[in-house]
């Protein structure tokens, strides 16, 4: 696994040029339905980007099943894929902790470490599904806190998080987002009519949710929206998809360069917010640098300063940067010179030239421009 007050906070500044993606999805017909990768493809169509995407999703497939899949396992070797999305069956990572670690946990490290076997280039990408509209009635009795939507969205979060974090990967907030979805307007239905399945207006959220994993970029403003979905509804989801990703990518363990910084004019301590790395440099723009993960730095001189720092993943396959500029303004120390300090004259209180006599007050003028006021006692 990788590891690795006034306080600014740095959004990322994410890449708009062009990008090209390629994209193996792995997983059942959660996937299949709508046609999911396709969605994503027009997304990034849209935008300029491109997606070459293939799939492996035989119905009703679990992790377990996909690591015997000849199909799965040909598809996964048949090129170095930019990620690799893996989906589990939508029941199975909501069941009991104990359950989910003995029967899903084991599977997915199987999977992941069958796609770093091909390319330690390509980033497993886990797919958290949804809970199921009245959650799983099925399992309800054997294990209750499934028994509703939000218990087993709950128990699905967690547990593909979990894989993510375990098997150094990155997840997709599928479900996360239909929650917020949901929360905003329950009456715009994302189930089929198994409330299972997703609808039309499902498949999109999760289109524009893994447009935004994959490519760190807004779903916002895609000008593709599917049949039978209008243009303000395809808005409002592109922009819950889009918050769901951009707003907390470290909580997903997508890959990012992102930090924090306090500054005591010229010392400046940073916090290293980056998720999902394996080696850092900080560049102070100073002509210093550091590969300490929350480096503390002191400048020598005033002027503005672009700090960088550059995260590495995936056998530096994969690099990310995020910029700050900062002001140090370091104050000229003032030095008294008291060596050729001289005595010019001295006065009464009423600025009369005059030599000082005991126990009077008199004025002491000083070349360096001082004056003191002494009385020289008997």
């Amino acid at each position: 696994m990788k590891k690795f007050l006034l306080v600014l906070f740095f959004i990322p500044l994410f890449v708009n040029s062009q990008q090209k993606k390629e994209v193996l999805f792995i997983g059942n017909s959660y996937t299949y339905v709508n046609n999911l990768p396709d969605l994503v493809k027009q997304i990034a169509l849209s935008f300029g980007d491109s997606l070459f995407h293939d799939s492996s999703t035989p119905g009703g497939a679990n992790f377990n099943t996909h690591t015997n899949n000849t199909q799965t396992l040909a598809k996964i070797n048949q090129q170095q894929w930019d990620y690799v999305v893996l989906q589990a069956q939508s029941q199975e990572p909501s069941f009991s902790p104990g359950q989910v670690a003995n029967n899903t946990y084991p599977y997915a490290e199987i999977l992941v470490d069958s796609i770093h076997a091909n390319s330690s280039c390509t980033e497993p990408l886990f797919f958290m599904t949804w809970g199921r509209k009245y959650g799983d009635q099925q399992n309800c009795a054997a294990y209750p806190p499934i028994c509703t939507y939000l218990g087993m969205q709950q128990r699905l979060r967690e547990s593909y998080l979990e894989m993510a974090f375990n098997d150094s990967a990155s997840c997709a907030p599928v479900g996360m987002a239909w929650k917020k979805s949901i929360a905003i307007d329950s009456t715009l239905n994302l189930y089929s009519s198994d409330n299972s399945h997703p609808s039309i207006y499902g498949s999109y959220l999760a289109a524009c949710t893994f447009y935004a994993s994959i490519f760190k970029k807004s779903a916002s403003g895609s000008s593709f929206w599917p049949n039978g979905i209008d243009s303000i509804t395809a808005y409002n989801l592109q922009q819950i998809a889009s918050s769901t990703v951009l707003d907390s990518l470290a909580v997903w363990h997508i890959f990012n360069a992102n930090f924090t910084f306090v500054q005591n004019n010229d010392s400046i301590s940073f916090s290293n917010l980056s998720s999902n790395f394996d080696s850092i440099v900080w560049d102070f723009g100073d002509g210093n640098t550091s590969n300490l993960t929350n480096p503390n730095h002191i400048y020598s001189g005033s002027g503005n300063f672009t700090i960088t720092l550059t995260t590495y993943t995936n056998s530096a396959c994969q690099i990310d940067t995020s910029t700050a500029t900062i002001s140090v303004s370091i104050p000229s120390a003032i030095k008294e010179n008291t060596k050729d300090k001289i005595l010019i004259r001295t006065t009464d209180i009423q600025g009369r030239n005059c030599m000082p006599f005991k126990n009077f007050p008199y004025l002491y003028f000083y070349n360096d421009g001082t004056v003191e006021k002494r009385i020289v006692i008997e």
